[in-house]
């Protein structure tokens, strides 16, 4: 490398930019303060128009656009590989491709010699599909996620339960929680209006089932507390037949700030099962940063983020979710305590100000070759 030419660093990554939550809080966050010291680039497998289609309902016609985008975003990934070759680190988050076994990377590990970085943040070596991609389950592949983690030089994740299994395969693997900027999730407003309580949930497509296992505490609430009570959900597509009792939100980006901040107390359910312990507790970071006191499943790393009654809440069944979403909805000061200590424990541990320099230290490790 030339003496002050920064080194290049390509994002191989399967969505573009801006879109999906798990690349927008794993590592995009941190390309300005990186683009200081590094030449970066990105690669994505599929653009905005095909991911957009990929989580719409099945009719004919989706199928058929979903078939013809997979296929020429195949292609097009296929005539980048010799332009990998310039790049001195290669950044993969979950996969290369969202389809087939591990082609390219293999190729830029065995035949490009490349020094690669994998990050992950779910339990992805689990077969998962939506519905909405039902029909491509066969071409998942999940297990050649233990691939891409022998084929890097550095392995990053989201929790212990993700590192205990990169480590079978690989013995460089360090955690990196899902941060948050607290810049940008700080409430702009206070809620003036009290004649209502806002309870909230945001998500997508693929986690609307966890949302789901609720909706018997949830009519039990609204039983209990009539009109005075409001549950949002904000995804990409709502849950069908629940608009009686959940007002749908859809996820905007240029509003997702202020779409949150109607929330009086936010909901992160999570079923008990190997998929949900790889989750990283990314939609009860965004309520703690927003001082939004939080419910969460005690799954995973929610136990690590939450101190039952004292920065949120933890509930298992359905009369401790019953328990203690009523117990916030009757007590405003409880609300503000939990809310403020939820802030303060995203500031101490979980933001991308805390994470930021340790973020860097470990792309210049993999590029001096240390590991």
């Amino acid at each position: 490398m030339q003496e002050g030419k920064k080194p290049k660093v390509l994002f191989l990554i399967p969505y573009s930019l801006g879109i999906a939550p798990g690349q927008r809080f794993r590592f995009e966050q941190y390309v300005d303060f990186l683009s200081s010291h590094y030449d970066i680039s990105y690669s994505c497998f599929i653009n905005q128009n095909t991911y957009s289609i990929l989580y719409s309902k099945n009719t004919i016609k989706n199928l058929s656009l979903k078939i013809v985008g997979l296929t020429i975003s195949s292609i097009r990934l296929l005539l980048r590989i010799p332009t990998f070759k310039k790049f001195d680190v290669i950044f993969i988050y979950r996969e290369v491709s969202l389809i087939g076994p591990p082609f390219v990377e293999w190729i830029l590990f065995k035949l490009f010699k490349k020094k690669i970085i994998y990050d992950f943040d779910d339990a992805i070596w689990l077969p998962n599909v939506s519905n909405a991609n039902k029909y491509f389950g066969w071409l998942k592949f999940p297990n050649k996620t233990s691939k891409i983690i022998s084929y890097s030089k550095l392995v990053t994740v989201g929790n212990n339960y993700l590192a205990e299994y990169a480590k079978k395969f690989n013995p460089n693997v360090v955690i990196i929680p899902t941060t948050i900027d607290v810049n940008y999730h700080c409430r702009k407003e206070r809620k003036i209006n009290s004649n209502k309580i806002i309870i909230g949930w945001t998500g997508s497509v693929t986690t609307n089932k966890h949302l789901a296992t609720l909706l018997s505490v949830i009519k039990k609430i609204k039983f209990k507390y009539k009109d005075y009570v409001d549950f949002i959900m904000i995804s990409n597509l709502p849950i069908e037949n629940t608009e009686s009792l959940i007002r749908f939100i859809p996820w905007n980006k240029n509003t997702e700030i202020e779409d949150l901040e109607q929330f009086d107390i936010g909901i992160m359910p999570l079923t008990d099962d190997e998929w949900s312990k790889g989750k990283c507790g990314f939609k009860g970071l965004q309520y703690m940063a927003l001082e939004i006191p939080t419910i969460m499943s005690p799954v995973g790393v929610n136990t690590e983020i939450i101190q039952d009654g004292v920065n949120g809440f933890l509930a298992s069944t359905e009369d401790e979710w019953f328990e203690k979403i009523s117990l916030l909805i009757d007590n405003e000061d409880l609300r503000m305590q939990i809310g403020k200590n939820g802030r303060k424990t995203i500031e101490q541990k979980y933001s991308k100000q805390v994470w930021q320099d340790k973020y860097l230290e470990y792309f210049e490790q993999v590029l001096n070759s240390i590991l």
